[in-house]
């Protein structure tokens, strides 16, 4: 009888434990918004030096990195992802917010600037593009060139340029930025008046590139990554850095951030460490996005200054995260009046 009883007492038990194997610690999910063609390479050289297999999920060019935020906000209660991989830090900085995150505090941080990492811990920057102008030389003589965003709003340039939707992407990021560093009423006016002043509105920056080396505008906003891509491809495009005698371009860092109650923590750090390492950003700084890297002893891609050499619009992360939030249904209006 007493056998019973214990056989009774401990098949739950036994049930249980046998029929639920924990997460395979040789296994990683990572959510990315970085472009596939350069995050894919990365986690591949991960998987090599580590043998961990690395699931990845990437996000679409006109979601971008709006898509998959959402996807982990929608899985906060059963997160998927182990490690969130965004193209800027505004994102993750509304998870922590939304308390989707987790704190970790990498050996590999601290060579990054304060600046661009999270003081409690919930993320960490790295590797990143500043916002620039790509011109098509074609149509614009270099004396001819835009050198600060407020020249977009200037008569000679009517109808000649043009902008990714700013509810997406890193566009959304500056727009949001700005508001942050210009206040409420100057930046509301400054979009206003590019509305004015004909204004193309894109779907993502890649398309405002194509238009550019195609000759439908004289020139776009961007990230650097997309105005090397027409580079690459011949365009007659240049590259110009604006606002570098006045308040400075948006430098956006890669950001990585460990996903609270993720199914495999070990292996989630391990990426976290490997990306925030210089072997991660000599890849990007090499690669053709041409990413400038946090980590002073890793060269610059060629074609650029090191970090120290530009100057940067001032950022505060958590403040423009929830300056983004606060005026989201304003830019909708916009675009949907545009």
């Amino acid at each position: 009888m007493r056998r019973w009883l214990w056989l009774l007492c401990v098949l739950p038990f036994f049930l249980v434990t046998c029929g639920k194997e924990p997460p395979s610690s040789n296994e990683v999910v990572v959510y990315t918004s970085t472009d596939q063609v350069f995050s894919e390479p990365v986690l591949q050289e991960f998987e090599r030096r580590t043998g961990i297999k690395v699931h990845m999920v990437f996000d679409t060019e006109e979601t971008k990195s709006t898509g998959l935020m959402n996807r982990l906000l929608a899985e906060k209660d059963h997160p998927r992802c182990d490690v969130f991989w965004s193209n800027d830090p505004l994102r993750v900085e509304i998870l922590k917010q939304k308390g989707v995150l987790a704190p970790y505090r990498s050996p590999q941080a601290a060579h990054i600037p304060d600046r661009f990492k999270d003081p409690e811990g919930y993320w960490t920057g790295f590797s990143g593009r500043i916002r620039v102008f790509v011109v098509n030389k074609d149509l614009l003589s270099p004396a001819e060139y835009p050198r600060g965003l407020r020249d977009m709003l200037a008569p000679r340039f009517k109808g000649a340029f043009a902008l990714a939707n700013p509810l997406f992407g890193t566009t959304s990021f500056h727009v949001a930025a700005l508001f942050v560093a210009w206040g409420d009423e100057e930046a509301r006016a400054f979009l206003e008046g590019l509305k004015k002043n004909g204004l193309k509105l894109a779907s993502s920056n890649g398309e405002v590139a194509r238009w550019v080396a195609l000759g439908k505008v004289k020139f776009g906003l961007v990230d650097n990554d997309d105005a090397f891509s027409v580079m690459e491809e011949g365009a007659p495009v240049e590259m110009v850095i604006p606002d570098q005698n006045g308040e400075g371009t948006l430098f956006m860092p890669n950001a990585v951030a460990l996903i609270k109650g993720a199914p495999h923590p070990e292996a989630a750090k391990k990426l976290i460490d490997f990306l925030l390492s210089p072997v991660a950003e000599e890849m990007l700084a090499r690669a053709t996005c041409r990413q400038i890297p946090l980590n002073p002893a890793v060269p610059p891609p060629p074609e650029l200054p090191p970090l120290s050499k530009l100057r940067l619009l001032e950022v505060d992360y958590a403040k423009v995260a929830q300056k983004m939030e606060e005026i989201l249904p304003y830019l909708r209006r916009w675009v949907a009046e545009k």
